[in-house]
Parts: structure tokens; sequence; C-alpha cells
């Protein structure tokens, strides 16, 4: 990981802050629809701090800067960033958040600048209450961003990749009965319309698929909704002819940027030409204006063309929602792609092994990584990868979202620990899988942190639990050995996992953020299972399964309630050399010998008799 120079760049931001009457300038890390995979052209926040992580917020004042980031990166952020720049460690005690010290640098009447359309109308109304309290002037959208003015001609070209229609044998339920499932959400708030502005659920809704930002498998759009209607927003030169079949004239295509323009549009529309049931009924007619439906992640440019707050209802997406819950065929799809997924990883994980300790081959972690995408790519439905492969030898794997550069990364130790996480986008479904090997001795406190892990990984995966529970609350559970040593890790459990769309997709979660408390888990959700460990400068630890929630059988059902469980998808072997079975209970033994009976009878069949991966695969599934 190199550090980047960034004094000449901040010096003439500082210069176009100037210029707009602008003190303190915002540069978050998502684009205009909130991605957290972001197209090279939209890695402002990258570009002018020189961090790659990706999660954390810049901010530039005419005198410092800072950097703001969560536990995942710490290490990665203090590499990366030069001397220009202050390092925010959120979630540490008496370290601001981002939000509190873009407030503090704007007492004394300071104006504080963000470009309008990468940031959500309510963190926008939140800043704006902080920097009012400490005496700040005002937050203004700035027309012009102006790290693209400082990044110039070197700032990459908008990806123009081709979109494509997935078809209904992979998305298990075609558009048009979607758009009908979001019309009935639409009738219950009474709502002319809802804009949507997620690049994964436009994807999702229409049941297309792009290739606009690496690994994840969406496109730049956007898409209206209305009760007798619906237009998707894209340059029509992504749309070949099979996609115009599919859509047919149930969707009205327009270009990518009018949606600007026409939410002007629609807001005078619905203010002067559609007044609601209730001011029908001589109700007030102010209270009862029809409002346009939004998600809280809609940017705030886009809400103030709608005409501000006061037009608007912003909303959890019910998009966001309905792609969480997966149909049978989506469901099916995942269990088949894990077991293809798995098949590679096993061959990979077999021959890295043989590689490193038979023939004492030396070999990069990039490298390995290579080797793992050509073992995925000759699997069924491959498409690509899901995220970009992390891995990670020895120290490098207590980085959280390590990230091998080409060239300038380490060589796989067979006496270390290797983290591998990975994952791949197939027609049917999306992979992220994490196993953590050793290939030599490791030493006791390696198989101490990772038994724990595993301990808590099964108590995740064993899990009953009522209707109506959140992510949050099952939390402890992954954590509850860890934290019995007085050890922990600083990054959520689980995320939510898209069916052949994006890795990390909301809105459920297992982890200690709020937002996992406001959603409750329900059947046919699919998330991750990753507890871990991190000893910096040594090694680092993480057991990652996908998981999906199901129904479960119980004895009894209090409060007439339904019982929740998991069923397991990912079909690789945990590391035996890593695991200290004295630290295991009989019942966590169990599960382990029936998950590894399940992995060898999913997997066997893709090997050869005598191959190095099934001689692999047969030791590494024996009973404990």
């Amino acid at each position: 990981m190199e550090t980047v120079d960034t004094s000449s760049r901040l010096a003439r931001l500082r210069e176009l802050m100037k210029e707009n009457n602008v003190d303190v300038y915002v540069v978050p890390s998502e684009d205009s629809h909130q991605s957290e995979y972001i197209a090279p052209c939209d890695a402002r926040r990258e570009f002018i701090s020189g961090f790659t992580g990706s999660a954390g917020c810049a901010v530039v004042t005419l005198e410092k800067a800072s950097l703001a980031t969560d536990g995942r990166y710490f290490n990665q952020a203090e590499k990366q960033l030069d001397s220009n720049w202050e390092l925010l460690k959120q979630g540490l005690q008496d370290v601001p958040t981002w939000q509190q010290w873009t407030a503090e640098q704007s007492s004394g009447g300071k104006t504080v600048g963000v470009d309008p359309t990468v940031i959500t109308a309510p963190d926008a109304r939140k800043l704006t209450e902080k920097i009012k309290k400490k005496g700040g002037k005002a937050l203004v959208g700035v027309k012009d961003n102006l790290v693209d003015l400082v990044w110039g001609k070197d700032r990459p070209a908008r990806p123009n990749e081709p979109v494509q229609a997935l078809g209904e044998e992979f998305s298990g339920k075609n558009f048009e009965e979607k758009l009908e499932d979001l019309r009935k959400e639409l009738d219950k708030k009474k709502s002319p319309g809802f804009i949507v502005s997620m690049l994964d659920e436009v994807a999702w809704l229409y049941n297309l698929r792009g290739n606009d930002i690496p690994y994840n498998p969406v496109f730049f759009s956007y898409a209206l909704v209305t009760p007798t209607s619906a237009t998707l927003y894209v340059d029509s030169g992504k749309l070949g002819a099979k996609v115009k079949s599919h859509l047919g004239e149930a969707v009205a295509i327009r270009p990518y940027n009018t949606i600007f323009e026409e939410a002007k549009a629609l807001s005078e529309y619905v203010s002067v030409d559609t007044p609601s049931d209730e001011e029908e009924g001589n109700s007030s007619a102010e209270s009862s204006k029809k409002k346009f439906l939004i998600s809280t992640k809609t940017s705030w440019a886009l809400t103030q063309n709608l005409g501000g707050e006061d037009k608007v209802e912003e909303v959890r997406s019910p998009i966001s929602d309905a792609k969480a819950i997966k149909n049978e065929t989506e469901l099916e799809g995942m269990r088949e792609c894990h077991i293809r997924d798995g098949a590679a990883l096993i061959e990979y994980f077999a021959w890295l092994e043989d590689e490193l300790v038979n023939k004492g081959t030396t070999l990069d972690e990039v490298e390995g990584a290579d080797k793992l995408e050509q073992f995925r790519s000759k699997h069924k439905h491959f498409v690509g990868l899901s995220f970009d492969t992390i891995s990670s030898t020895g120290a490098n794997a207590a980085v959280i979202h390590y990230s091998p550069e080409r060239g300038n990364c380490a060589t796989i130790d067979p006496k270390a620990v290797y983290l591998c996480d990975s994952g791949a986008q197939y027609l049917d479904g999306t992979t992220d899988t994490t196993r953590t090997l050793h290939f030599g001795e490791p030493s006791e406190l390696e198989k101490k942190a990772y038994t724990l892990v595993l301990k808590g990984n099964i108590a995740l995966d064993r899990a009953v639990f009522p209707k109506g529970t959140t992510g949050y609350a099952l939390d402890m559970l992954a954590r509850q050995f860890l934290w019995e040593e007085g050890l922990d890790y600083r990054h959520g459990t689980g995320h939510g996992v898209g069916s052949y769309l994006n890795v990390h997709e909301g809105p459920i979660g297992i982890g200690t953020r709020i937002q996992y408390a406001e959603v409750a888990l329900s059947p046919g959700n699919v998330i991750s299972d990753e507890p871990g460990y991190y000893e910096d400068g040594k090694f680092g630890v993480r057991i990652e399964n996908v998981i999906m929630a199901r129904e479960a059988s119980t004895t009894h059902q209090f409060g007439d309630k339904p019982y929740l469980g998991f069923e397991t998808v990912t079909m690789v072997p945990m590391c035996r050399n890593l695991i200290d079975e004295s630290l295991l209970t009989p019942v966590e033994k169990k599960w382990l010998n029936d998950y590894h009976a399940k992995v060898y009878e999913k997997t066997k069949g893709f090997f050869e008799e005598g191959s190095i991966a099934l001689k692999w695969l047969q030791r590494e599934t024996q009973a404990f």
C-alpha cells in the first residue's frame, strides 16, 4: 500500500473553495446513487485523499484535512494517508464523527460546501443542524464537483457498458409483477409515484443487469413508477434490441440526465393538478397534498428538484425490502451457485497447498487471487467476481479489507496464516466466502483465535429465534466467545447478499449499526455470517458463510409466532489445522461433522478420482 502525496491536489482544491466562497468542503465516498462500490470516475474521496478503502468521508478546510473511516480500514488508512491528513477513527471513544468535525470547523460563521448529488437529503439536514449549533453559517450545494475540477482531464470517463436482460429462470418473477407489487405500495400511501435512485433497485425492478461498476452488475439509471406508467432513465445506447424487447411497451425510456429537469416538472404537476382524496372531501388541502415517495437514500439534489422535503415523503425503499426477500427460484440459485463456487475454492486451496508445501513454489498474493478466479471462471453461469479478492498472508490478514496490489504485494508464506475472502457473480446468484488457513504449524494463539471465531460462526448458524427478531439482536451470538476472552472485532457480523446483484445488500444485516435494529429478519433473507479476530501486525482470522433465513420447526410457538433459523449454503471445509478441538463442545463438533459431510457430498462430483483436490477435500472433511 503506497502513500500518495496529496499536497498539490489539496492546494488546487482550496483555490476552488475560495472561488466558490466555501470554507469547508465535504467529499463523501458515494456516487449520485449512494453506491457503496463505485465506478472509477466517481472515486473522488480516493483521489483527493489517497485512501482506497470503500468506506469513509474526507473533509477539507482551508488549513487542514481529515479522513473518517471505520474499524475495517484503520490499518489501511494509516498506511495510505500522507501527512496532510488527520485520521478520524470512527467508533472509538472521544473521536468525533466526520459530521461533528465538519461542524466544529464551521464555527465562526463559516460556510460548508458539498456536491448535492452525492449526499442524501436526510444527511444534508442533519449536517445543517450540527453546523448551525456550532455557529457555522450554512451547508450549501456546490453545483460543480470541485474534486472533479481538480482531477480534470485525468478523471476516468463514465462507463457506458451494455445492459442485459435477466431471464425469469434466474429472477423467478417477471418485472410486470414487480411493478404491480410496487403500485400496491403506492396505493397504500396514496402517492402519485416513486422515484428509484439506487442502482441495484432499478436493476432488480426491471430484471436487468449491467457492468458500469466493477464487480456489481448494475448500470447508471433512475426509474419512475406511477400507478399507470413506468419509466427507465438511462442512456439509450446501452440498450440493445433484446433489452428493448424485454421491456416492451410497459416501460418508457428517457435519457439518464433528464431525471432532474423532469423531477421539477413532476413536482409542479403534483402541486397543481392532483388533489388527494382528502382534499376532495374538503379536508385541509395544505396537510394532505399528494407527495412523491423517495428513498431515504435519494440525493439532496434530486430532493430539491422535486420541490424539497415538504413535497416528498422519504421512506425506506419498498423495493429494497422486497429485493431482500428472495423467491424460491433465487434461493435455489443461491444453493446451486454456492456448490459450484465451493468446488472452485476447494480446488484452489488444494492447489495452493500443493504448490507452496510440496513443490516449494513462490507465489504472491495476487498470483493466488488470479488462480482462484481461473478456477471459478470454468464453472457454469460464471459472470465475474463479486468484489476484489482479499488474498492476504501473515500480517496482511490483520488488515480487514486488505487488497493486494499487483507488483507490490507479499509472497504467500506457508508458515503463516493465509486469509482469503472472495466471491463471484453467477447468473443464478452471488457468493461471498472467507476461509482462513495455515499450511504449516500454527501458534497456540492462532489456533485459539480461529476456534473462538469458529464457535461464534456456529452459534449464529444454529440460532433459532422468533419472527420479528433483528440482526442487531443476534450479533452478540457470534461475538460471545471472543468477549469471554476480552476480545472483539471492528466490523459487522453479517450483511445482506444480492441475487446476481450487489454482494453487500440492505436493508438487513447483523451487527451493531442502528439500522440493523430497524428491519426484522424474514424467511428468504440471504445474509453473511462472518465473525473474525485480528492481531495487528501479526495475523487475522475470519470465517464467512452465506446463510439463508427460513422457518424453523419448534416444539412450541410462544405467542403464536413462527420461529426462524438459518440454512447454510456455503460449501467449503473449515481449516482442520487451525481448530483446537478441546475448545469445541459436543454440539459444536456435531455441527462441524454434519457440515463437512454435506460439503463432501455436494462437491465431490466436481473432482476426478485421485486428484489433488479430492484428496484435500477428503482430508479436510474427516469427522472429529
